[in-house]
């Protein structure tokens, strides 16, 4: 390198040039600030692990080729730097390898991202001096060789670092200032151009690094945007699959997936043994609702959820709603041991429940039908008609539906689909059953008994056809127009009777229907008061409370009550004084024994005179013989009805016995 001064114009300038781009690195510096944030630091680390081992490599080349053409001039003591500084940089590009950095918690990332912001500087500086301290010992194109050496190096590591940009920003100055300074005061002819080139240079490349800093944020915040709203959009999709599949009180299967299970095992290979669905319905849940409130059954439900399922041979289990479960199990059962193990469950149910301090007891009651052909709604229909036949003979029993029940459920579905279609008021007649009034052998009152056929030939009873009225949400019409009916054939007003219609047990509940049936009767010129309104024990079970509010609507409303088939239960004696009843109709089974049984006997005093002291009426149905009456009329009941004292009747029929036109079918008592 040829020698020379350097006018103090050029200087100049040299300043004033390093000023201007200082300035403009001042007007991007907010792009030069590395982002904070674990995903930031993961991302700079990524980066950097991809570019820092080849600009190690870099500086290890290039350090090897420095050390290679000084090793004839320059001393020793100098030359030994370069193995030190070539394994310094060797142990760093191990260090920050891809593999090696992506072991690495964010902490320690943050750490060494930091750590070679201070160590890049300063290993800058130290490959500058000691490439300084080999430039006097150089010929002329050593020295070159050194300026290539330098600038070729200071150019990798601004764009190594491109992605770090304080760390890039640190290695200009390390590289720049000191080479620079060097330059000027080395009186180099072309001293000032050399620097302005490197200074003008390292402007540039620091402004495309910051460029592409930018770049690096904007693609980062892309991209953390789009990992959120995956994310986001997976975490939304699992919560629509947990609301779609899973039951909200339990934790289990709701009746979605349950059903979607039922259906796979059925869809399966024809080879396939088909598994046993069951029906399991919780005996006396409402009780715990009503009694200890929904916290208690929402406890009932989960803990016998997690009873359902540890039972062996359950395949998988789930909440239909309400109170009942729908299990299946493995198809490799036979008959006898698939109830032997829904037995199991059942016991496990009976198991008492505890809750805040008090005891819950319930029994389950289940359906068992073997999953072989037509869909999950056919399977469903039969093992809830085993359920229906389980729920009958009560205490948790467990039916398995079989032939004859298909032959039954095939019938009864023809007679639903008939009732569901028909106009009841074509297809349902009344007939009458006459009160009497012992004392004196009047009629007082008639009963109204409906009669339903589907072909006008063969007529059913209530007992065959009220379940089908309420499956079919037939019952609150079934009742209006019984009521209506009977009061235009009847006409109590002017005949002086009193007429009873029956109410079902979903009545019993209904809203509004207290006054619905008030405005039917005026409507057709009569007196509420002139029908009484007979329900069941087991119509009030189903929901004391609201039971117990109807009853009271409908006396308000100005209906007499008649507690029907009393003493088939076993909470009428405490119900008694809470509800507002006129009268107690006593259980045709427990009439049955009267004649025979002195304990039957028993029992209906002490019911008759309970209702005595209560200031309740009593009569007796179901009276067959001479007998019956006469030990009915023994304990105190007069009013009395029965096939003793007359069947029932059309209106016509009926109110000519009234009339005194015709006789009773059977003698009164005489």
């Amino acid at each position: 390198m040829a020698s020379g001064g350097s006018s103090p114009g050029l200087r100049e300038s040299a300043r004033r040039w390093l000023r201007g781009s200082l300035r403009s690195l001042h007007c991007y510096g907010r792009h030069w600030r590395q982002r904070h944030g674990d995903a930031f630091t993961l991302a700079y680390a990524r980066s950097v692990s991809h570019r820092a081992p080849l600009l190690y490599l870099a500086v290890i080349f290039n350090t090897l080729l420095v050390a290679w053409s000084f090793h004839t001039r320059a001393p020793v003591a100098m030359l030994a730097v370069a193995p030190v500084i070539m394994v310094l940089a060797a142990s760093r590009a191990v260090y920050w390898m891809p593999k090696r950095v992506a072991g690495r918690p964010v902490e320690q990332l943050r750490l060494d991202i930091d750590a070679m912001q201070r160590l890049g500087g300063w290993g800058a500086l130290v490959f500058v001096a000691w490439s300084l301290g080999l430039y006097p010992y150089g010929d002329p194109g050593q020295r070159e060789l050194l300026h290539f050496v330098i600038a070729v190096t200071m150019f990798a590591a601004i764009l190594g670092m491109a992605h770090a940009p304080e760390t890039a920003i640190r290695l200009a100055l390390a590289f720049t200032l000191p080479w620079s300074l060097f330059v000027l005061a080395s009186g180099h002819d072309d001293a000032m151009a050399i620097s302005l080139a490197q200074v003008f240079v390292t402007a540039i490349l620091l402004t495309m690094t910051q460029v592409q800093h930018r770049d690096f944020v904007r693609l980062e915040l892309s991209r953390q945007l789009l990992a959120r709203r995956e994310r986001q959009t997976a975490e939304l999709a699992s919560a629509h699959y947990r609301q779609a599949t899973v039951d909200h009180l339990t934790g289990g299967r709701n009746r979605r997936a349950i059903l979607a299970c039922l259906e796979e095992h059925m869809t399966g290979p024809d080879d396939l043994v088909r598994p046993w669905l069951a029906l399991c319905d919780l005996d006396g849940f409402k009780h715990v609702n009503d009694t200890y409130g929904h916290a208690a059954g929402d406890h009932v439900l989960r803990t016998v959820n997690e009873r359902i399922g540890s039972a062996e041979q359950v395949l998988a289990h789930g909440r239909l709603g309400g109170d009942e479960f729908a299990i299946l199990f493995d198809g490799a059962l036979g008959t006898d041991a698939v109830v032997a193990v829904a037995q199991g469950i059942s016991a496990a149910i009976r198991e008492p429940i505890r809750f805040n301090g008090a005891t819950l007891r319930l029994y389950g009651s289940i359906g068992l039908y073997r999953a072989e052909g037509g869909s999950a709604s056919t399977c469903l229909e039969r093992a809830d008609a085993a359920l229906y036949k389980a729920k009958e003979l009560g205490d948790g029993a467990i039916v398995a539906f079989g032939p004859d029940d298909e032959v039954a459920l095939q019938r009864r579905i023809t007679v639903m689909r008939q009732f569901n279609d028909c106009a009841l008021e074509d297809s349902l007649r009344l007939l009458y059953q006459p009160i009497f009034d012992c004392r004196d052998g009047r009629i007082v009152g008639l009963e109204a008994l409906a009669r339903w056929s589907p072909d006008g030939v063969e007529w059913q009873a209530p007992g065959e056809f009220l379940a089908i009225a309420d499956a079919t949400g037939r019952t609150g019409e079934l009742t209006r127009l019984v009521l209506a009916r009977t009061l235009a054939e009847c006409r109590p007003w002017e005949t002086g009777l009193e007429v009873s219609i029956n109410l079902a047990a979903r009545d019993v509940v209904r809203d509004g229907l207290a006054e619905t049936m008030a405005r039917i009767v005026k409507d057709a010129g009569g007196n509420p008061a002139s029908v009484m309104l007979e329900v069941t024990e087991r119509a009030l079970q189903q929901d004391p409370k609201r039971a117990a509010a109807q009853l009271i609507a409908f006396r308000e409303a100005g209906f007499r009550i008649a507690l029907d088939d009393f003493g088939a239960g076993w909470s009428s004696l405490s119900q008694l004084r809470d509800l507002p009843l006129d009268r107690i109709k006593l259980d045709r089974e427990l009439v049955g024994a009267l004649a025979t049984d002195p304990g039957a006997r028993a029992v209906t005093g002490m019911i008759v005179a309970l209702a005595w002291q209560l200031g309740i009426g009593c009569s007796i149905e179901g009276v067959e013989s001479a007998a019956q009456a006469e030990a009915a009329r023994a304990l105190g009941i007069n009013l009395m009805q029965g096939y003793h004292f007359g069947r029932p009747e059309p209106a016509a029929a009926a109110l000519r016995v009234y009339a005194g036109l015709a006789v009773p079918l059977a003698v009164g008592i005489g």
